[in-house]
């Protein structure tokens, strides 16, 4: 269904249970999964979060300045990527890790051809550190960083199974949507992803996935083709 996909992932899919820090059990679950939607032949990017390691506007980072607080949280983001690599080339899965922030020992600094040769070459790569500046959220990163490699689609995985007109976690008859406009996100103030990330994707007509990453097989289902979660399109 889909030849180029961004997948989403936020820092706390990576913590498991716990909440915070790194499951390695978790983490070895999502990379056999992305494994397995590789093996398809499909080119895969992921924009991660650091939620599970560090939050920028959270109680951590209360009295701190909002520009530190953000630069803590883009470096969190680079410790989760680099796990996620080793994960995947344990699974014999080529991965490069490409940071908005310069630290050449570590990873490759982001730069647009080379990520889309990689992708090219049949190696999954890890967008790191957001877009490299505070005050934008990894949301608005995988927005932009879809755009720039031009990818089909771009997924996100969620704790619930799609887009609701309420959090269904606390009103227990929120409807979720099949199918939504991210005008009509806009419009009813969803909590879907920053607003910032939502105009991008509008006015590029990105169309985005929003499912259930704690359901085992999810990712190959949304790739597949099969309706899993909610379509939001422009």
């Amino acid at each position: 269904m889909y030849k180029r996909i961004v997948l989403k992932l936020s820092g706390e899919a990576l913590a498991g249970s716990r909440g915070f820090g790194l499951d390695a059990e978790k983490v070895a679950e999502t990379a056999a999964e992305i494994a397995d939607v590789h093996s398809l032949g499909v080119e895969i990017a992921l924009v991660v979060g650091g939620g599970n390691i560090f939050r920028g506007v959270a109680e951590q980072a209360r009295e701190m300045d909002r520009v530190s607080a953000d630069n803590m949280g883009m470096l969190s983001t680079i410790i989760n990527a680099i796990a996620l690599q080793d994960a995947l080339e344990q699974r014999d899965v080529q991965c490069r890790v490409m940071t908005a922030v310069f630290m050449n020992q570590i990873a490759e600094p982001y730069i647009r051809r080379r990520a889309v040769r990689h992708l090219e070459k049949g190696r999954v790569v890890v967008f790191a550190a957001g877009i490299g500046n505070p005050f934008f959220s990894t949301d608005t990163a995988a927005s932009l960083r879809a755009m720039e490699i031009k990818a089909d689609v771009l997924l996100k995985g969620t704790k619930v199974e799609g887009v609701y007109n309420a959090d269904p976690k606390l009103v227990v008859d929120a409807v979720k949507y099949d199918e939504i406009t991210y005008m009509d996100i806009l419009k009813q103030g969803l909590k879907v992803m920053d607003l910032t990330a939502v105009s991008l994707c509008k006015d590029n007509n990105l169309p985005m996935i929003i499912f259930n990453m704690n359901q085992p097989g999810n990712i190959k289902r949304v790739v597949m083709g099969e309706k899993v979660g909610s379509l939001v399109t422009a």
